[in-house]
């Protein structure tokens, strides 16, 4: 997986993108939706303690019991997870005792690289066959980075092709098993005047849209903005909340992300999707406070400025 170290590097890399980029000292305000979205949470801050593959597996059951309690509604997995032979078996019994259904599962690979396409084919549909036996309806598409870091070097429109015809064939296989695909985006996706996205819109109008708000806004991109040009086809984002000066804060709600104002643009576009909250700690950090709090306080600050 491509996308996960770029979190431990990126601090060293933001500086000052975020200057007065929809943020807010205040968090304040909230919406009333007639559907409430399911709120999960994702694993990544459990996964960030196992470089280089990212496989929380060995804290899953730790993961669970912070989790049970806190109001999310969910878990949404990593797709590494997902890839040892017992872990439907596993996941499930977790699932059940701890009375937290599995929600989605976010999937990356160079789907850029046609000469992947086989192994990314073949390694895909095992994860979406076990999702769909855990009752997991989300997979979250990251579609690789051609640089391996910050997107330096673009990608051709042959590789733009080859990753709309990957893409493609995910998505009949989502269909195949009743699972809901969404492209997500980490930077490199969205910088460069959303050059990546862009391309992969044009090749497939259609696909439905998974954004990381945070992500985006380190990229130089109003989320607001991306909600009013795109909003119609977002069915799932993910939360995460940061500094005026770009550090992770600690919980949802501690920083100055204006999340009422992107919770007022998704109300505008009659949004009728779900999201996760994604828990992202700086390099090194050592939380104040016990995860199961750091998780109620991020969920309470989610429907304070969301409505749900």
């Amino acid at each position: 997986m491509i996308l996960y170290p770029s979190r431990r590097r990126f601090l060293e890399q933001s500086g000052a993108v975020l200057a007065g980029l929809l943020l807010t000292d205040g968090f304040a305000g909230t919406s009333v939706y007639a559907i409430k979205p399911k709120i999960s949470a994702h694993l990544w801050i459990y996964a960030s303690n196992h470089p280089p593959n990212w496989d929380a597996t060995p804290d899953l059951e730790r993961a669970f019991a912070d989790l049970q309690g806190t109001g999310v509604d969910g878990v949404e997995l990593m797709a590494v997870n997902l890839k040892h032979d017992d872990a439907v078996e596993r996941i499930g019994k977790l699932s059940a005792t701890y009375k937290l259904p599995i929600t989605g599962t976010s999937y990356s690979a160079d789907m850029w690289n046609a000469a992947k396409q086989e192994e990314i084919i073949t390694d895909v549909t095992t994860v979406i066959q076990r999702l769909s036996q855990l009752k997991g309806k989300n997979l979250g598409l990251s579609v690789g980075n051609r640089a391996g870091g910050p997107a330096k070097h673009q990608k051709t429109d042959a590789e733009l092709d080859a990753q709309a015809g990957v893409l493609r064939k995910i998505v009949a296989i989502c269909k195949q098993y009743q699972v809901e695909p969404n492209l997500h985006n980490h930077t490199y996706e969205v910088e460069n005047g959303l050059h990546d996205l862009k391309g992969t819109l044009a090749r497939l109008p259609d696909i439905r849209l998974g954004p990381d708000l945070n992500w985006m806004i380190r990229a130089g991109v109003n989320p607001v903005d991306f909600i009013n040009t795109y909003g119609q086809q977002i069915s799932y984002f993910h939360i995460r909340d940061q500094y005026a000066d770009g550090t992770w804060t600690e919980y949802v709600g501690q920083g100055v992300t204006d999340f009422p104002a992107i919770a007022a643009a998704l109300k505008a576009k009659n949004f009728q999707g779900n999201a996760a909250i994604e828990l992202a700690f700086p390099a090194n950090y050592k939380p104040q406070k016990p995860l199961k709090e750091v998780w109620q306080l991020s969920r309470a600050s989610v429907k304070k400025a969301f409505g749900w």
